[in-house]
């Protein structure tokens, strides 16, 4: 079990987003990497802010990091949100595209790109799901 968020869940992640025939279908037409801010939150057991990076490319996720803020400013797309609020998406209690229709993810790049490509970021946030994942406020 991978501890969200770390590079091993991470990669374990980018092992589900390749694997997965769906994506791929949905994704034929996404192109570009995206950074995530999971904002700390220290009475959770997320003591700092975490970046994690995927560059993604026609239903296939090339690599997947935890990367600084630096690098994260470089990403075509950007979404932050606290832990608790990530954490909501990856349990199903948070639709991500409403989210950030919702300003509860916040979005940096063309959002309405993000909006046609839904059915690949739905397929993104449901292979997060099977990521085995151990929570910061669940140990």
């Amino acid at each position: 079990m991978a501890r969200f968020i770390t590079q091993e869940w991470v990669d374990a992640y980018v092992e589900e987003i390749n694997a997965s025939q769906e994506y791929l279908a949905a994704a034929a037409e996404w192109e570009g990497d995206i950074a995530f801010l999971i904002q700390a939150e220290p009475d959770k057991g997320v003591p700092a802010d975490v970046w994690a990076w995927l560059d993604l490319q026609h239903g296939r996720c090339k690599d997947g990091r935890i990367i600084d803020a630096e690098r994260a400013a470089g990403a075509a797309y950007g979404i932050t949100a606290p832990y608790s609020r990530w954490k909501d998406v990856l349990e199903d209690e948070l639709d991500p595209i409403k989210g950030m229709m919702q300003g509860k993810l916040k979005v940096r790049g063309d959002l309405p790109t993000i909006v046609r490509q839904v059915r690949a970021a739905t397929e993104l946030v449901r292979l997060t799901g099977l990521v085995k994942t151990e929570f910061p406020d669940e140990v």
